[in-house]
């Protein structure tokens, strides 16, 4: 007697199905980064911090270190600030602490630049005045690093904070101005901070919070004055956030703003007087204005800054030079000088904010990234990514949000816990392979003529001389010419030790070691200088015999010249 096969009873249409069980991603990781924030954010800090603090002897003095120490300098020795007002004291006083205390003071030299200069090699040891220099720079980096985890941890809990930390700590163009004495860093702590302690404030207009609102505008006003423009665009549109999901009405944003009146004018009384002293209790004549105000090189400033802007700034950017800039120009840095991992959690973390867009939270990151973005693209001064580098802790708890969403998901959707990972993984090593270079850091996207796309301060900016010498105390040159903006031949030759220099011309090459820089190379290619645009410089009829860092290092043989020289008049 055959027996029949029974076929198993079908599940019900109406039975749940089973959830996924817990797995290493969701029920161990998560779990371990929510416990252990705290330590992993401190040892990501510290991780990055010396890794920022290794490059101060491998790179030499960028065009503008120079003259930013010599006017803090100058404030700090002798209580004025009159190199230059369009930057503000903060950032300056901190590059030049160092060297204060180190014995430096003011050598009288009427430009900032060449000031600085002479004040770094008037004690015989420059690499020693530089790295003091740097290290004053070093705590906003931590403090930028330590907003993004205060902030990440109050909306999104101790798990985010751990991964948006890390995620800030490991973005190359981060660690390339943290480790310059410039005032970028500065910027991205103080106005970060600033943000942050308008959102505590917005939350609870409490007098502790209404003071600490006021002291962290000041220290973003004195930072850079593009605060000016970027917190008030961030802050509105963090309010039209409020507005669109809270939907308070006019009596709500009514009462909201008569409970927040006083506490406002606590939190601007502050700010104005923290300003204020920081520019020593000054006042003055207002040249641009020509009235007495209090603090009177804060108003210059912020008028020689609206002067430049308006003016603009010769660039090169894609093929061409233009002084008024691309409205485009930042978007495309942050596309091809940002790992691609790191871009791909922001993506991942603007779907999570698209998904929980009905929590007022989610929306302050990316009102915090647009206030500065959005500014930028109208200014017509593009040259470095570094103008807009707050941005960065913005995008960074976004890239957080990122990797968390993945992270969740990773119960339900096999590949997301190995992307997550994948994407850290990409952002670690793309960054550790460019050290100590991040300042020159590309993506993929760049390819392998970055030149072709931006020079300057995204690029070089004059930070490879360091390795020129070592290269060519390998290659047993005798001399080489070279042009930097701001290190003369015999500074070149004392420190960092070049072998004799001679200047670069354009049109009239020498035989033997020629160096040219990127910057000068597409300024001059594109007119730059030049008046008659159909002549080009002698080094665009040669093919360079390597690079070195940023640097092409050109080599012309003896007795290259019985004849005139290609490209020559």
């Amino acid at each position: 007697m055959s027996k029949k096969k029974t076929k198993p009873p079908l599940r019900p249409a109406t039975e749940p199905a089973r959830p996924a069980a817990p797995g290493f991603w969701d029920a161990t990781l998560i779990p371990f980064l929510a416990r252990r924030s705290l330590v992993l954010a401190a040892a990501l800090i510290a991780l990055a911090s010396m890794r920022i603090v290794s490059t101060y002897s491998q790179m030499s003095p960028t065009w503008d270190e120079p003259g930013h120490m010599a006017c803090g300098l100058q404030y700090l020795a002798q209580h004025v600030y009159r190199y230059e007002a369009q930057h503000p004291p903060l950032a300056r006083v901190m590059s030049a602490l160092g060297p204060f205390l180190a014995g430096a003071r003011p050598l009288g030299i009427k430009n900032q630049d060449q000031e600085g200069v002479a004040v770094m090699y008037h004690d015989g040891y420059p690499e020693r005045m530089l790295t003091r220099m740097r290290f004053g720079i070093l705590p906003f980096f931590v403090l930028a690093a330590c907003v993004v985890w205060l902030w990440a941890r109050r909306h999104f809990g101790n798990a985010v904070a751990a991964l948006a930390t890390g995620l800030f700590t490991l973005a190359p163009t981060v660690l390339a101005h943290a480790g310059v004495a410039t005032t970028d860093m500065a910027l991205t702590a103080c106005l970060s901070a600033a943000f942050f302690a308008l959102l505590l404030w917005a939350e609870e207009p409490t007098w502790q919070h209404s003071l600490l609102l006021g002291a962290a505008t000041a220290l973003a006003v004195v930072s850079k004055f593009t605060a000016l423009g970027f917190l008030p665009a961030a802050a509105l549109f963090a309010f039209l956030a409020y507005l669109m999901v809270e939907r308070p009405g006019v009596d709500g944003v009514v009462a909201a703003a008569k409970a927040r009146a006083w506490p406002a004018a606590i939190a601007v009384f502050t700010g104005a007087l923290g300003i204020w002293a920081v520019y020593s209790f000054s006042f003055g004549k207002v040249n641009a204005w020509n009235i007495s105000l209090p603090a009177p090189e804060l108003f210059d400033g912020v008028s020689f800054a609206i002067y430049h802007n308006t003016k603009g700034h010769a660039a090169f950017f894609l093929g061409e030079i233009r002084n008024t800039g691309w409205w485009y120009f930042f978007p495309v840095l942050v596309a091809v000088k940002t790992p691609l991992g790191w871009l791909a959690a922001v993506g991942f973390g603007l779907a999570a904010w698209w998904g929980k867009r009905a929590r007022l939270a989610y929306w302050m990151p990316v009102a915090f990234a647009a206030g500065i973005l959005l500014p930028g693209m109208t200014s017509h001064v593009n040259i470095g990514l570094r103008h807009i580098l707050p941005i960065f802790t913005g995008l960074a708890i976004l890239a957080g949000l990122g990797l968390m969403r993945l992270l969740e998901r990773a119960a339900r959707t096999k590949w997301a816990g190995p992307l997550a990972a994948l994407l850290v993984l990409w952002v670690a090593v793309s960054g550790a392979l460019q050290h100590p270079d991040y300042l020159s850091y590309f993506n993929e996207l760049a390819g392998s003529t970055p030149e072709r796309i931006v020079v300057d301060s995204d690029l070089d900016w004059g930070q490879n001389i360091i390795r020129l010498q070592h290269r060519l105390r390998e290659l047993g040159a005798s001399q080489v010419a070279f042009g930097d903006v701001n290190l003369h031949a015999n500074h070149l030759m004392i420190w960092p030790g070049l072998p004799l220099v001679q200047n670069l011309d354009a049109f009239r090459p020498v035989e033997g070691w020629t160096a040219v820089s990127p910057t000068m190379w597409m300024l001059r290619k594109y007119g730059l200088g030049y008046r008659d645009l159909s002549v080009q410089p002698w080094w665009a009829y040669y093919h360079p015999v390597e690079k070195v860092g940023t640097l092409w290092l050109y080599y012309i043989p003896p007795g290259t010249f019985r004849q005139a020289p290609p490209g020559g008049r």
